[in-house]
């Protein structure tokens, strides 16, 4: 028994105790690598910012610097531990054109994600309309952009889509054109009805005084003439500017005695530039 016992041991001070003291190391090294590469990524995102970029594209930039340390690191633990690397690496290569086979895909969502953070055709919190879908931007992913709507619905849209369709940025300039279309009946002073119109429109809460309100007459109709009431304003007041104007050419229907013809089935519309 005690032959047995010794032979335990002396097989597990040239055996178990290496393997217990790489792991051990394994560990140590780990927590240290993690503590360093986070380090690293506290000073890239400072760098970073003190650059002024977008705090999506910063994110983004963290994701890929933290991913491929933590790669690395993955890799010299594993050299540690005594695993071939190089066949690992040559597996890991295999497996990589593998899933990019099958994930083509989600690749291209990537690749279209890195060419939305270069090119900037929209930032996080612009309105835009694209792929179908209209809403406020609130993350550029790595693989899918995701968007709140008016109906307070949140859709997520794959970048291949949007970076292949026309974008529409209702947000990119300081300024936003809103046109109502007012049809009429004839018979009146236009010009007179016009000015008070303009006067009525220019004091809308969120109408902008510069550039100036115009009203111009659109068409002339069978029944009368279409005029196109032009305003501007902040892009984040678009709606509320539009609902206010609207609700002032209604006013100014009762006030003026002008009416609009019910058969014709023609209401206030807007148009949104």
């Amino acid at each position: 028994m005690d032959a047995i016992i010794a032979q335990l041991q002396s097989l597990a001070l040239t055996s178990a105790l290496p393997y217990l003291l790489k792991a051990v190391g394994a560990l140590v090294l780990w927590f240290v690598g993690r503590t360093v590469i986070n380090g690293f990524r506290r000073v890239l995102n400072l760098a970073l910012q003190k650059r002024q970029l977008d705090a999506t594209l910063i994110r983004y930039i963290e994701s890929l610097f933290a991913g491929s340390l933590t790669l690395l690191l993955l890799l010299g633990i594993l050299g540690m531990m005594g695993v071939e690397t190089t066949s690992f690496a040559a597996l890991l290569a295999a497996a990589g054109i593998a899933i990019g086979t099958a994930w083509s895909g989600l690749l291209s969502n990537f690749a279209a994600g890195v060419f939305l953070l270069v090119l900037r055709p929209f930032r996080v919190g612009d309105e835009i309309s694209a792929a179908g879908v209209t809403g406020v931007v609130q993350e550029i992913g790595l693989f899918a952009t995701t968007l709140d709507t008016s109906g307070n619905l949140r859709i997520s849209v794959g970048n291949n889509r949007l970076f292949g369709d026309n974008i529409i940025n209702f947000t990119h300039h300081p300024h936003r054109k809103i046109v109502v279309n007012l049809p009429l009946l004839y018979g009146g002073d236009l010009r007179l009805q016009m000015r008070a119109l303009l006067e009525m429109v220019s004091t809308q809460p969120g109408v902008l005084q510069q550039p100036a309100p115009a009203i111009e007459v659109a068409e002339f109709t069978a029944l009368g003439p279409v005029l196109g009431i032009g305003v501007h304003c902040k892009p984040t007041q678009a709606t509320a500017v539009h609902a206010a104007v609207a609700g002032a050419a209604a006013d100014f229907l009762v006030a003026s005695g002008y009416s609009v013809a019910v058969d014709t089935a023609r209401q206030l519309t807007a148009k949104v530039g």
